[in-house]
């Protein structure tokens, strides 16, 4: 993520490690480390994982416009160039139009090009949805719950049908965000988000994600596990890869123009680039029912149905594609939530209880008093009674149970004892190692069940330097 005064980018970057000793589309990259060698497109194993190759036989995303709120992205980048439309500025540093990055890191070009990065050739990014257009909305390097509401209201106005939103801030989000989302739904918009990074000090599902209606993504390991570096929590909706994700950047941040980092910001914008297939391939469908259909064939992981993990599984991009799903008339992450606060919420005055006795003369009042000593007395009455059977049921309890022979066949467990055979929790799975993408062929579909993504194999790039800002939990919040 990214911090706001604050939001944090939910991303972490290991690319540091990542340098070109040729021209990008001319020689390999080659990583500070083993000597080893590799293409962009080789190091995007996640697009394989999730055989988007399959996907985009069915569609590229064209015709679908993907609102990026963030630092603003570098259009003079080749994997861009062509890709981004004129959005808008709201931060002192942001670009006018969007189209300038901001940010020291790039965070807001990375997240672009993994949504629509155009590919072509194998030292190009390939982007999720390669033909759908990026509206950025600049919110510049810092900014507050004020804009980021201001960000997704314009978003929504401008048309955009999916909005990207790979920040977040700890705690509840604010009316004015809530207020926001609700207007973007109403728009008929897909609104997702990244949950949050545990190493950037995120306490749980990060805000805007923990708003009612938009689909929170939590990291998945190249395993295809739940990643312990993701925050888990009840409003995760789905799970996409998050670990060694490379990117596109600005050549003023990266001068081979491409980093690697981890983090959820990365799944989410992956997500955001799913949302987009499925808005090309079914236009007629409602932002509800993209949003159903994402969630209804999303691969279950975990505890059977929603957990706080995977939330309802694993986004799988073909079957989103090709399954048969039901139409819903609501959006299936409101339909469950709690009512939500008007726009602008007044006081009600106190309509008095429920019940009330008027008073109007003196005898009036000497009965009211009368009945209520009644009331007191019998009160007294019942709890002296009830005290004293209940203490004789406790000494009988006891009485039983000394010396007294143990519970026969069909009796449960001893007061305070586990349910019999009752596993503890399961930690997390250690963080797998590394790997390139020819060593992860696209998992096969099976007829029940899903396997995980294939093992990983040893691969260039260890985890370097921390991104700025995410070394420490910050005040308020972060881009992920």
């Amino acid at each position: 993520m990214r911090t706001r005064t604050g939001l944090r980018p939910v991303q972490r970057s290991a690319a540091a490690a990542l340098v070109l000793v040729a021209a990008v589309g001319v020689g390999p990259l080659v990583a500070v480390g083993p000597a080893h060698a590799d293409t962009v497109r080789g190091l995007q194993w996640y697009l394989d994982a999730l055989r988007i190759p399959e996907a985009h036989k069915i569609s590229k995303g064209a015709g679908v416009t993907v609102a990026v709120i963030d630092t603003g992205v570098d259009v003079s980048h080749p994997d861009l160039k062509g890709q981004v439309v004129a959005g808008h500025g709201l931060g002192s540093d942001a670009a006018p139009d969007g189209r300038r990055d901001s940010g020291v890191d790039g965070h807001g070009t990375a997240m672009a090009g993994l949504i629509a990065g155009r590919g072509g050739g194998q030292n190009r990014a390939l982007g999720i949805a390669p033909a759908v257009k990026i509206l950025p909305v600049s919110t510049g390097s810092d900014f507050g719950d004020g804009e980021l509401a201001t960000a997704i209201r314009w978003a929504a106005d401008a048309g955009a049908d999916v909005i990207n939103m790979s920040l977040g801030a700890n705690g509840p989000a604010s009316e004015e965000e809530q207020a926001a989302v609700r207007y973007a739904l109403e728009k008929d918009a897909v609104l997702v988000a990244a949950t949050g990074n545990l190493e950037q000090g995120s306490l749980g599902v990060s805000s805007p994600g923990n708003i009612p209606g938009v689909i929170a993504v939590s990291g998945l390991s190249k395993d295809g596990l739940f990643s312990p570096k993701s925050v888990r929590g009840p409003e995760v909706t789905l799970a996409a890869p998050m670990d060694d994700v490379i990117t596109p950047r600005p050549v003023s941040v990266s001068k081979n123009g491409y980093g690697v980092a981890s983090g959820t910001s990365d799944s989410a914008a992956i997500v955001s680039g799913v949302a987009a297939l499925v808005r090309s391939k079914y236009p007629d469908l409602n932002a509800a029912n993209v949003v159903n259909r994402l969630v209804r064939t999303a691969k279950d992981e975990g505890a059977s149905g929603r957990d706080d993990l995977y939330g309802f599984g694993a986004v799988d991009p073909v079957a989103a594609l090709t399954r048969q799903v039901p139409n819903v008339d609501a959006n299936p992450l409101v339909a469950a939530a709690p009512p939500a606060p008007a726009d602008n919420p007044q006081a009600e005055a106190d309509d008095g209880p429920a019940v009330s006795i008027g008073v109007s003369n003196k005898v009036g009042a000497i009965v009211q008093v009368a009945l209520c000593l009644l009331v007191v007395v019998g009160l007294v009455v019942f709890l002296v009674v009830r005290s004293r059977r209940s203490a004789r049921r406790r000494r009988a309890l006891v009485d039983v149970g000394v010396g007294a022979a143990p519970p026969g066949p069909g009796w449960g467990a001893a007061p305070g004892q586990p349910p019999a055979g009752q596993a503890p929790y399961l930690g997390q799975a250690p963080h797998p190692g590394q790997g390139a993408a020819p060593a992860y062929p696209p998992y096969p579909a099976a007829p029940s069940g899903h396997p995980p993504y294939p093992p990983a194999a040893p691969y260039p790039g260890q985890p370097g330097p921390m991104r700025p800002g995410s070394g420490s939990p910050p005040d308020h919040g972060t881009r992920q």
